[in-house]
């Protein structure tokens, strides 16, 4: 295979505009899509090599999986035996767990099924995993399991249709991330169906480049070619935001660019020229590396700082991944690609015993809740423990195109049904709090719930907030022609809706919705809330408790005594966060009762995580069950059966 310098330089095209968009650089705020051309190389490269050795009769299997075990495994190995003991000191036993839950996942190639199962890609959570980015190595190698035996076949029963069979097959997995990005988008960002088609456009860029005397383009159509490829790909990466449904019909843009760019760009082009430049190449070829080394280096100097770490410390990060790569390209990548220094036998023990051993680790850290008895105290856990969600949150709260309807919404106790619960995730444990306390009384209470759901009343957005919308209405629809539900109690993370999540931008002040945005929102909020009014409801309005600057548990492993009072935020910080919400609750119609639990929580320096023993929050938002009992008491007082 003919050595191109300018597909190095595309690999560094792929690779800087991706750590730096993990870094927080708003410049690239579409540079997950160096992911997407990253595919496309990959599917161009290894079908060249595979039908080329088809071709010549000497494709083999085993030589397959023995180059890939060579590409991926000493580098992936090296930095992953690296991270670890950074990962055992910073890490809160809750994120160790799930780091080791990701170290079983990257050794079956599977991760990109667990990050499915249990984050999406951009959420503010995601940026402390680790190993988020090897969901694109499982991708990848999940399609090289089944890839070269399809091409084996079609070689030799059907070689004059392998070209229509591979538009055949992108069409229908483009078609199938199309559908996927409206109805389940972050199955769609993670699973192999929705992503094959990219890596096949690759394929298709390699057979129409193996078929020389049938392309062969003018140099004018090589210019322009190379050129509109390279434009659409800094189109995506400085255009395309995490609001661009991906993967889609708009991913088309960087793969169709890498194809572009790999069909038309040579030496003799300006493109081609300018990917070849020395620079460019030299990070090229240390891509995989930087790749891998950036996400561990980014989560956990995210883990091990109290606030969201500032872009000199980003930057030295970006600069350290570059550096690290080097090393672990030189002196790790580069030998075991040698065969004269690691045989084929030698190649696959070290494989087969590295992942044995991470494998290991991985099921040891899940099976001992992330080694909680080796790395707290008895104290420690004893605070730990209290940091729990609602039991029935799985069960009871729903979200989604497939929502639970309102009239199969939860119920808690028996008795008669009075009250009604009614928010989004911040409703959850406020609901299953008031149960507990209604309990002796034989008050029933119900639950709706919608997870992520922005005040929606009476609007009509486009795209996933549609459920929430249609949910809204159904769910305040029921309540108001239930005149079993006297009261109705309605709470929201109405800060993150109206200015945007504090996760990344603690200690400032975070302003990512926008002033029209914003007001449409409030518009909403008060508008269900008249709306329940209206219907003769008694409404509790329950206003979002104080955010953390970290997860609750990070704050009590770091606390000395963690029976003594653990601060969270400044009660400064909370004021001036909550202020223009305090500064429109005259927008209530009359007769709400407003509960503020920063009354609670909050002393007049700061805003307690914990007091007693007892955590009030179970993540960095979202209030425990004890605290939420703390506020269902305050919000029952007020209330007369």
């Amino acid at each position: 295979m003919r050595y191109r310098a300018e597909i190095d330089g595309l690999r560094a095209v792929a690779v800087l505009p991706v750590i730096l968009f993990h870094a927080g650089f708003g410049l690239f705020s579409g540079g997950f899509v160096g992911v997407d051309i990253f595919f496309v190389i990959s599917g161009y490269l290894i079908t060249t090599i595979i039908v080329a050795e088809i071709h010549e009769g000497s494709f083999s299997i085993v030589d397959f999986y023995e180059r890939r075990a060579r590409r991926i495994l000493p580098a992936l190995f090296f930095v992953l035996f690296c991270s670890l003991p950074f990962a055992w000191f910073w890490l809160v036993p809750a994120d160790l767990k799930s780091l080791s839950q990701s170290l079983v996942a990257v050794c079956l190639f599977s991760s990109n099924i667990l990050f499915w199962q249990t984050s999406g890609y951009f959420d503010a959570s995601a940026e402390l995993k680790p190993l988020l980015h090897t969901w694109s190595l499982a991708v990848e190698e999940q399609f090289y399991v089944f890839f070269p035996l399809a091409l084996m076949l079609a070689w030799r029963f059907c070689p004059r249709r392998m070209l229509p069979l591979l538009v055949l097959a992108t069409a229908v997995s483009l078609g199938i991330a199309q559908w996927g990005s409206v109805t389940r988008p972050e199955a769609a960002f993670y699973l192999l169906p929705t992503r094959g088609w990219e890596l096949l456009i690759g394929a298709f860029a390699a057979l129409v480049l193996l078929n020389e005397r049938a392309w062969q383009p003018s140099r004018l159509m090589a210019e322009a070619g190379s050129a509109a490829g390279l434009a659409m790909l800094l189109y995506g990466i400085f255009i395309f935001d995490k609001t661009v449904p991906f993967p889609s019909l708009y991913t088309l843009v960087p793969t169709a660019g890498t194809a572009l760019i790999i069909l038309f760009a040579t030496p003799a082009t300006a493109v081609g020229r300018l990917l070849a430049r020395p620079l460019l190449v030299s990070i090229g070829l240390i891509s995989f590396s930087a790749y891998l080394w950036h996400q561990p280096l980014f989560a956990l100097a995210r883990h091990r700082s109290l606030d969201e770490p500032g872009r000199a410390l980003f930057a030295a990060l970006v600069v350290a991944s570059i550096v690290l790569a080097y090393f672990s390209w030189q002196y790790v990548e580069k030998p075991f690609r040698d065969r004269r220094r690691f045989g084929r036998a030698q190649i696959f023990l070290y494989a087969a015993a590295g992942s044995a051993l991470f494998l290991a680790i991985g099921v040891a850290g899940h099976v001992t809740h992330g080694f909680e008895a080796a790395r707290t105290t008895p104290a420690h856990r004893t605070v730990l423990k209290t940091a729990t969600a609602s039991p029935l949150r799985d069960q009871c709260h729903t979200g989604g195109a497939g929502y639970r309807k309102p009239a199969d919404a939860c119920e808690f106790n028996s008795g008669q049904l009075r009250v009604a619960v009614f928010g989004d995730s911040h409703a959850v444990e406020l609901a299953y709090a008031m149960g507990q306390a209604l309990q002796p009384r034989g008050v029933k209470v119900k639950q709706f719930t919608f997870s992520g759901c922005s005040p929606a009343f009476g609007r009509q957005p486009a795209g996933p907030d549609t459920h929430c919308a249609q949910w809204t209405a159904e769910a305040a629809d029921y309540i108001g022609r239930n005149p079993a539900l006297a009261h109705v109690v309605v709470t929201y993370r109405i800060h993150s809706a109206l200015f945007g999540s504090h996760e990344r931008s603690y200690p400032g002040w975070p302003d990512t919705i926008g002033a029209a945005e914003r007001e449409r929102r409030w518009a909403a909020y008060v508008g269900v809330i008249r709306y329940f009014v209206e219907h003769g409801k008694q409404v509790r309005l329950v206003l979002q408790a104080p955010e953390l600057p970290k997860q609750v548990d990070a704050l009590i492993l770091r606390a000395t005594d963690p029976m003594a009072p653990i601060d969270g935020v400044s009660r400064a910080w909370w004021d001036r966060r909550s202020a223009w919400v305090k500064a429109r609750l005259g927008d209530l119609p009359a007769g709400v009762t407003v509960i503020d639990p920063a009354a609670t929580f909050c002393t007049a320096q700061s805003c307690l995580a914990a007091k007693d023993g007892v955590a009030r929050y179970f993540d960095d938002d979202h209030m425990s069950v004890g605290g939420a009992r703390m506020i269902a008491d305050e919000t029952l007082q007020t209330m007369k059966f």
